[in-house]
Parts: C-alpha cells; structure tokens; sequence
C-alpha cells in the first residue's frame, strides 16, 4: 500500500467525509428470471405475486423464490427467519444471489468465464445455526432483484421470512433537487429522474464509480459526476474531498492515480492512465467554477499544472503524443480504438481548463508556457492527424478513423465551431468509424455538439442513446450500452458489468443547463 504523498491534504479530505443517509425497502413481488431472445441479454422477469404475503410462506429444503424490490438498492440486507413445524435440530443453509438486471438471477454463475475475478458476482453462502434468529449481511450489495436458495435445512422443520428488508444508504439528499420546470417534456423528465437516481446510488463517502464494482474513486467519473451533482443534489464539498484524496496520494513522479481505494484507509491504485491525469485540471476548474472556492484553487493549483507539464514530456519530435507499448491512455472501451489522436486532443483540452485556472490566479508564467504550448500540440495536431482527403482526424500509424478521435478533437478547439459541426456531421456519415460503446464517449459526443451549436442535434443522440437504455428496461443508466450487440461486455461476461454507473449520469446535467 501507497504512502501518502501529502498527509495534510488526507487529513483535510477524511475531515470532509460524509454521513450516509439510509433509507429502508422491502421486497414488492415475487418474481421468475425467463429466457426470452426478445428482452435485454437475453432475460426478463415475470411477476408471481405480490410479497406482501411473504411472511406467511413457508419453505423447505430445496425450495428457492426470487424478490424484486421494485426499484435498485444499494445497502446492507437483513433477515429475520424463523423455524416452523419443529425445533431447528440442523443448521440452516441459504444460498443468496443479487442482481442489478434479471440476467444475474437468471444466468447460471457456474459458466462465468469472464476476465474480472468471480468475486465480483454477488452470491454468497450463509450458514444460520440458531433460529428464530436474525441475520444482517455485512457486505453493502447493489440490487433490484435477490433470488434465495433454501440449500439445507433438516426434514423436520422448515423456514418462515417474518422480516427481509435492505436499508439503502447513499450521501445524496434528493431533497436538494431543484424541480424541473413544468415545460420539461417528459421524456426528458424520465431521463432526469433516472441520472439523478444513478448519481444518487453512487455517492457514497466518495463519488463511486458503481456502487456494485468497482466502488472505486475514478477521476473520469468523478469529472463527470461533479458536474451533475452541481445542478442536482449540490455535493460540492464531496467533491473537495475527491480533489484532496487525488492531490494527496498522488504516484512516483507526482502524477495523479487513476483512481483510488478508502478503505482499510486512503490509498491510490497504481494504474496510470494519461487522459485521467489530465482531467485533474478540469474538475479543479469546474469546481472552482461552481463553488469559488479560491483557497482549494490555490492549493491545488500546482497539483493540476504538474499533470500538464508530465504530460507534455510524452510528445515526441513532431509534438504529438508518442503512441507506444508503454503508456495507456483510457477514452472508450473499445478493444481496436488507437487513442492517439484522442490523447492529443485531451490533453489540448486540458491545458484550456489549466489556461483558465492560471488567469483566475495571475500565474503569468504558467499561462505563457500553456499559451506556447497549447499553439505548438494543436499545430501539430492539424499538420500530422489531419487527413484532408476524408476531412476527418486520423489516429496511429494506421491512420484510423473513430468517432473519439473527432470528438475530442471538437472539444479541444483545434478547429473552430463551423468546421466542429462539418466535422461530426461527417463523422455520422462514416460507417467504417470506430464507434463508441460506452455512455461516457456518448457524453463527450453530445458535449462536442452543443460546443458546435448543434443543440438540436445533441438533444436527438441523448433521447436516442438513454432513451433506448430505458426501453430495454434501465432504472438506472448502465456502464455500458450498445445497441447494436446488448451483451457487449469489456469484461468478457455482461454478469460483472454494471448496471447503475457514474459516468452515465450526465442526461441530467445537459437538461438542466442546456434544455430547460
């Protein structure tokens, strides 16, 4: 484990860690997973009564039901069992599979062959030895669905459920929303409602990033986070946190982690990733945008100039971003997607946010070096990975077309407004593009256009995109959605993707600042 570069800053962060709120929920219905070609990856529920009832049901050895609770949890589960027909002269045996969609109670875990540790599925065994008795699972779970199996008990008794419940917890008040003006059509309403919600399940002591995996401080996420939480449940101090934790526990040579663990305590995970890094800058910016905080501003300030100037020494001759074995770089889970071009373009981005921050400040030196360096990486952009004949950014020695390398081109200014436009409309007329898979790049995506001027079509790609996440059955918007392969998994298994995840949070952010 990492020691922290800087304990104060810690120590300032730990200071600011939140009370969870908790809420209480009970099952609604009981429920069946059934193969069906037609629904989402494969499975859908159905309904098999209510569970109101659920306390006056008795079960058997061998005997197994499924619960819905009517909307995702994220929380600590507790039951209450009791022993019919019998003293409980053997143990008690249950079996406990929870599930953010129906595939994860309907598959079975056993051909899990993905590339993420099995661990990750949320089953557990339990083993009960005296009852009536009470159990309260130690381990925070993220759910809609729990399917139970009665594994073993003994011939002579069986088991009544007099109380199952989840107590949800989370930082986020909703009652800090704002409401929707009344105009707001309610497409956009639905999708409000389940951003906020999404962001809600992942504020946790940190901005998680899915509160069922990783449950990590991801600094991609938490840029994305930042900015919904600014115009929902407020958070800013949560964000101050994040920024702290960043600063103070950054890797050998003063970079920023991609992300970071809390618990036994603070620590940062060692994967480097070169955009992550650079977003430092952003979310300092957006904050201090949002909150005017100049002390944290100023503290910080440093900690955001160094990421631009490590990141400057990985150009090569030309003054583009060396693209080799030894660096990674996120932008998009795409296994074919060469981020060269997308890295040169966030890092431009960057150096904009940093530009910003070093006028606010008077830092006149800094702002000469971004100034040089900003004019001399989007030149080179423009004179290597432009190619004129398609009228598009091409990315690596394989001169590869997708569609992160053109939006994050838009978005680092290497071409003004007028040519943006002309250039995404090109891109959606250029089927070969590496796509995107992710909600995060979609983000992006609609962030380009509307810095294009192209609100109109902006709002079209996010009623598409979220809107079919919610026709294929989302209460909470996904890690991951393509709707063109619906099993897609970075992972190797659609079982270990998440279902509730920061970065898919932002519908809400573009209604309340752009479409209200």
């Amino acid at each position: 484990m990492r020691e922290a570069t800087n304990p104060a800053w810690v120590a300032k962060a730990e200071a600011l860690k939140p009370q969870l709120l908790e809420r209480r929920a009970e099952p609604r219905r009981l429920v069946e997973a059934v193969a069906d070609e037609t629904a989402f990856q494969g499975w859908r529920v159905v309904d098999c009564g209510s569970a109101d009832g659920l306390s006056e049901r008795v079960w058997a050895q061998g005997d197994s039901f499924a619960l819905d609770f009517g909307e995702p949890q994220v929380g600590y589960v507790t039951m209450r069992i009791r022993n019919v027909d019998s003293n409980a002269d053997a143990p008690l045996r249950l079996k406990l599979i929870f599930g953010e969609m129906p595939c994860e109670i309907g598959e079975d875990f056993a051909s899990y062959e993905g590339w993420l540790s099995r661990s990750w599925l949320q089953e557990e065994i339990v083993t009960i030895d005296v009852l009536p008795g009470e159990l309260r699972l130690p381990r925070r779970y993220t759910f809609r669905y729990l399917k139970v199996f009665v594994l073993s008990a003994s011939i002579r008794y069986r088991i009544r459920f007099e109380e199952l419940s989840c107590t949800s917890v989370s930082s986020a008040d909703l009652a800090a929303v704002p409401p929707l003006p009344p105009q707001v059509p309610e497409r956009l309403r639905q999708l409000d409602e389940i951003a906020v919600l999404t962001l809600r399940d992942c504020m946790q002591t940190v901005y998680e990033d899915g509160p069922k995996r990783d449950r990590r401080l991801w600094i991609g996420d938490l840029r994305l986070q930042a900015l919904v939480s600014y115009v929902t449940v407020g958070g800013a101090d949560l964000v101050k946190r994040c920024l702290y934790l960043f600063a103070g526990l950054q890797l050998d040579g003063g970079k920023v982690a991609a992300s970071l663990y809390e618990r036994p305590e603070p620590f940062a995970d060692e994967t480097e990733l070169y955009d992550y890094a650079l977003f430092f800058a952003a979310v300092l910016r957006d904050y201090y945008a949002a909150t005017g905080d100049r002390e944290t501003l100023t503290e910080l300030w440093p900690v955001a100039f160094d990421q631009v100037r490590l990141a400057l020494g990985r150009l090569d001759e030309r003054d583009i971003v060396r693209d080799d074995e030894t660096w990674y770089c996120f932008l998009d889970w795409h296994d074919e997607l060469n981020k060269q071009a997308g890295a040169q373009a966030v890092l431009i981005y960057a150096m904009r946010q940093a530009r910003e921050l070093a006028v606010e400040l008077g830092d006149t030196s800094a702002l000469s070096e971004l100034d040089e360096a900003i004019a001399r990486t989007s030149a080179a952009a423009l004179a290597y990975l432009w190619d004129e004949a398609a009228g598009l950014f091409v990315s690596g020695a394989g001169r590869q077309i997708s569609w992160a390398s053109q939006v994050w081109m838009v978005l680092a200014g290497v071409c003004d407004r007028e040519q943006g436009a002309a250039i995404l409309s090109r891109l959606r007329q250029t089927p070969d593009a590496i796509e995107m898979t992710t909600p995060y790049m979609v983000h992006h995506y609609i962030e380009a256009l509307i810095g294009c001027g192209e609100r109109e079509e902006a709002l079209s790609a996010m009623l598409t995109y979220w809107g079919g996440m919610v026709d294929d059955g989302a209460d909470r918007f996904w890690e991951l959605y393509n709707p063109r392969d619906k099993r897609l998994s970075p992972y190797g298994s659609n079982l270990v993707n998440s279902y509730c995840h920061a970065w898919s949070c932002t519908p809400a952010y573009f209604i309340r600042t752009y479409y209200i």
